[in-house]
């Protein structure tokens, strides 16, 4: 008799912290948010980052009536404003909307990050992917990508290549992985942001990058710059008499992919909250035209599947950058 009332005491304990534990996660989600959200993006203002959060910002604050302040912590490839969320209290009211390309690369990049994606940051949901788009200077006399290959081979140091937000972005490994297929031979300019590294394209300072399509299609549009190729596994819709670039190195797609993480230990049904939400707010038809207008496809999914991809990701480039010999303090 005393083991079933121990049997039966323990049960309804088991039973007490769970429906306590399920009415904490309800009361969480109800409740929040109650006060401002912040969304740090770790670039410069006009990059892709930059114009994705402030659409998505905006209509989170339409929809659950709290502001959402888009910061703006530009440096070291999105590290430091990311360093920034991974230590910040795990509310769910600090989080950073970025490249998501650029964090898988930086543990192989920076022996001494201070932080550790995998770890200190809680994946919350994709939401955008935009091709790197190939684009060169109007004076540069390319027209095709393998004319570029074949001019910066007869012109040797001669070529720039824009590295936007800088040395080991998303988008200079992007210009190394294509050099290391196919032979260009060019430098790299290091900028802060793609917004600066575009004004330098489209004055003539640079010569050819690899950017996001967000971000940098409108400048095609305007016939400020030349496109040449996108990175994309198939051409797009929208411009199908331009070849990507796998059709002459297959496999080769990298870009943009946009994402929201959380510090490590943000309550569950917060996060699930945000991914509902957010989900839904780049699935309205405003959003999703204005994205696709600039090449970028919708791409969201489980907290779970986007941390599969992110160490995924970690692994493939880091072969990459270990073959490049790139290494960053």
């Amino acid at each position: 008799m005393n083991n079933l009332r121990r049997l039966t005491l323990a049960t309804c304990i088991a039973v007490s912290l769970a429906a306590f534990t399920t009415q904490a996660a309800f009361a969480q989600t109800t409740d929040y948010p109650k006060k401002p959200i912040k969304i740090v993006v770790p670039f410069p203002a006009g990059g892709t980052s930059d114009v994705i959060a402030r659409m998505v910002g905006q209509k989170l604050t339409e929809a659950w009536g709290q502001p959402v302040i888009i910061d703006n912590r530009a440096g070291a490839n999105g590290n430091i404003g990311a360093d920034l969320v991974a230590k910040s209290e795990p509310d769910g009211y600090t989080l950073v909307l970025m490249d998501m390309g650029n964090l898988t690369l930086s543990p192989t990049l920076y022996p001494k990050l201070p932080f550790n994606p995998l770890k200190d940051l809680a994946p919350v949901t994709m939401l955008a992917f935009s091709p790197h788009i190939l684009v060169t200077t109007n004076s540069l006399p390319v027209k095709s990508q393998s004319e570029l290959v074949a001019y910066s081979k007869a012109n040797k140091g001669r070529l720039n290549f824009a590295a936007a937000a800088g040395t080991g972005s998303a988008a200079h490994l992007a210009g190394v992985l294509f050099a290391q297929k196919t032979g260009a031979e060019w430098g790299y300019i290091p900028y802060k942001g793609g917004a600066q590294a575009l004004t330098d394209l489209i004055s003539g300072q640079v010569d050819v990058t690899m950017n996001g399509m967000v971000a940098t299609y409108p400048h095609v549009k305007a016939g400020k710059i030349h496109l040449l190729a996108v990175a994309s596994s198939k051409r797009l819709p929208q411009l199908p008499d331009v070849p990507t670039v796998s059709e002459m190195i297959p496999g080769f797609v990298t870009g943009s992919w946009q994402g929201v993480m959380a510090p490590a230990g943000t309550p569950r049904a917060v996060i699930n909250k945000l991914n509902a939400e957010m989900a839904r707010i780049v699935r309205m038809p405003d959003v999703r035209e204005k994205l696709a207008a600039q090449g970028a496809e919708v791409q969201t999914g489980s907290p779970e599947e986007f941390g599969a991809w992110m160490k995924t990701e970690v692994a493939n480039w880091a072969k990459v950058i270990n073959d490049a010999k790139i290494k960053l303090d």
